[in-house]
């Protein structure tokens, strides 16, 4: 029998990047009245991960819970970026409302929209929050009509369109239901968008009495305990010492018992002797389980539909770091190091993808975007690994004997001055307008359909067309029939042939006609790029050769060095320079570019066979 459980909420928030999300849940615990002053210093509370914090983004979903007027809301912090779907479409399955927030100037974004059709196709109902009113530029009433439109093209019903709403300042702390009351919002806090999530979020529908049913939505790795289990109780009861089952994606089944129980609360999770139906629990002693199993009754088994997760779109080379600088910086260097890392990481990663090759050294990984790949690499650098990645390429399937390639939906708000340089570099890789809109503020909005592989590389070149200014996004859209050809890079590269540390005078002599990517005293090696040639074929060059001294002293007669500062390729940057005979070299202290084959002769023999 089912019945509701008044005394939970479990929300979700959803936002495109950068609109506040995180921030407002900060708010959120401060306004709970149930932390210590200690426990909330800083910004970004739930941003615990460095790189989330350097940049300022969600990468992974975070569970917290505070109680409000004796009722227990379980919050979930989801990542706002398309390349990081595998972990939204996962802890959707947690939520039963999502808060909706939108920048009260930008107004809904293409990653809202991303996130927000999960969360619609789910039945969630949402709750917009529209934030930044203390911004001097802000427009909230016609950002909340964007809204309304916004769902309306999703397909949302009409119970849907009649969506709750709050105005809020997540930094200033504090949210209010009309804009007229403003001066006395500030007093409230954020109390009035807890007491409507109190009202408008439905409390879960649960079987307490039904059999256990968990579904497994997320994984923890402790090195005490082992693999820990995250999901929600949709059926039944769970005890501490229970015997339960688990059953696996092929059709397997195994039983043991929960050696702990751990509910969320607060920050962190306590534990305790029994969870029911609508708790978000974590549960230790299980298995070996994977994302999508399903805990059950020992005794009836009865499976949960497994969660599907949008497929990969881009996959890489991963290789061992065999340059002659390997080894000098990295803790983990061997291919076995590089295995049990990526097959670790295939436990908490969905939508990752790891497949050996015919090389034991090399493997393909695959997964949603260059940005889902490139963290995965950063978070690896950054904890000891060496490792060489090839170029990205998009994966194509084969549909009815024809070649089919993913393509996504790409918009771009440009200044309208410059609209046709993205117009020309955007339609040069096969994109399509669909869409092109004149704003406020002398801004336009394109959107186009554009293959995968047509972005690699694209976003460097927007964003120079436009001196910075362009705004970017986009998301899996289809797999259609490969088109034609995309322009390759425009400009070859400048190969070391000797090894030994870059010189300042050889660099001078060769800036001339090229832009260097090593500064003097970089060490160097034979098949490293060093720079970009100003022509479109690759040179070998020399950047270690010294000036030739005399004995005869002349006054004057020496040249001045002025070096231009080499040019610094961030991690993505690098990822999308590289052509197919090239990889990025990642160590903890150093990203390089390197020539597959480091001898000059090799890959003239390359070059000469596939002719």
């Amino acid at each position: 029998m089912t019945m509701r459980r008044d005394d939970l909420r479990n929300i979700a928030i959803i936002a495109h990047v950068d609109h506040g999300k995180t921030t407002l849940v900060d708010a959120l615990l401060r306004q709970s009245g149930q932390f210590r002053a200690a426990q909330l210093e800083g910004e970004c509370i739930l941003d615990s991960n460095d790189l989330e914090r350097e940049r300022g983004i969600t990468i992974l979903a975070k569970n917290i819970a505070i109680t409000y007027q004796g009722i227990k809301i379980n919050i979930i912090d989801t990542p706002g970026h398309a390349d990081f779907g595998g972990e939204v479409e996962r802890v959707l399955q947690l939520a039963d409302g999502v808060l909706v927030l939108v920048d009260a100037f930008e107004g809904p974004r293409p990653q809202t929209r991303f996130v927000l059709q999960k969360a619609l196709d789910r039945k969630l109902k949402p709750l917009v929050v529209v934030n930044k009113i203390d911004r001097p530029d802000c427009r909230p009433d016609e950002v909340l009509s964007e809204m309304f439109d916004l769902l309306a093209e999703l397909g949302a019903d009409d119970a849907t369109l009649d969506f709750p709403y709050v105005y809020a300042s997540a930094r200033d702390g504090y949210a209010l239901r009309q804009l007229s009351e403003l001066e006395t919002a500030k007093s409230a806090g954020v109390r009035p968008l807890l007491d409507m999530i109190v009202e408008q979020i439905p409390p879960p529908d649960v079987v307490p009495d039904g059999p256990l049913q968990i579904l497994v939505t997320t994984l923890e790795w402790s090195e005490y305990v082992g693999r820990v289990a995250i999901g929600r109780i949709s059926s039944g009861q769970i005890s501490r010492g229970q015997t339960v089952g688990l059953t696996r994606a092929d059709g397997t089944y195994s039983v043991a018992p929960v050696t702990a129980i751990e509910l969320f609360d607060k920050l962190g999770r306590v534990e305790g002797e029994q969870a029911s139906a609508g708790d978000i629990v974590a549960l230790v002693g299980l298995p070996d389980p994977q994302i999508g199993d399903t805990v059950t009754d020992a005794e009836t088994p009865a499976a949960l539909p497994r969660i599907a997760v949008d497929e990969p779109t881009l996959s890489m080379i991963f290789t061992i770091n065999s340059s002659p600088l390997a080894g000098q910086d990295g803790k983990y260097v061997t291919s076995r190091n590089l295995r049990e890392r990526l097959y670790r990481e295939l436990q908490s990663n969905v939508a990752l993808r790891v497949t050996e090759t015919n090389d034991k050294d090399c493997f393909e990984v695959s997964g949603r975007g260059v940005l889902h790949l490139s963290i995965l690499i950063e978070q690896m650098r950054r904890e000891g690994y060496e490792l060489s990645v090839g170029k990205p390429r998009v994966i194509e399937k084969q549909v009815d004997g024809v070649w089919h390639e993913p393509y996504e939906i790409l918009v771009i708000d440009v200044p309208t001055e410059d609209v046709g340089s993205v117009m020309e570099l955007v339609c040069n890789r096969r994109g399509q307008v669909k869409q092109m809109l004149s704003g406020d503020g002398g801004l336009s909005h394109l959107e186009f359909s554009i293959p995968a592989r047509g972005l690699i590389g694209l976003r460097t070149r927007l964003l120079n067309a436009t001196r910075g200014q362009a705004v970017i996004h986009h998301r899996y859209d289809c797999y259609q029939a490969r088109e034609g050809s995309v322009p390759r890079r425009n400009n070859g590269v400048l190969v070391s042939q000797e090894n030994g540390k870059a010189v300042g005078y050889a660099l001078w002599k060769l800036q001339e006609r090229a832009e260097m990517l090593v500064a003097p005293g970089a060490d160097v090696y034979e098949g490293m790029v060093v720079g970009e040639n100003s022509r479109d074929n690759d040179m070998v060059v020399n950047p270690v050769r010294t000036k030739k001294l005399t004995n005869i002293r002349a006054s004057g007669s020496d040249d001045n060095i002025l070096l231009k500062p080499a040019r610094e390729l961030s991690l993505e940057a690098a990822l999308e320079y590289i052509e197919s005979d090239e990889y990025v070299e990642i160590t903890p202290r150093v990203i390089r570019l390197r020539k597959i084959l480091l001898q000059e002769n090799a890959r003239r023999r390359m070059a000469s066979q596939t002719q």
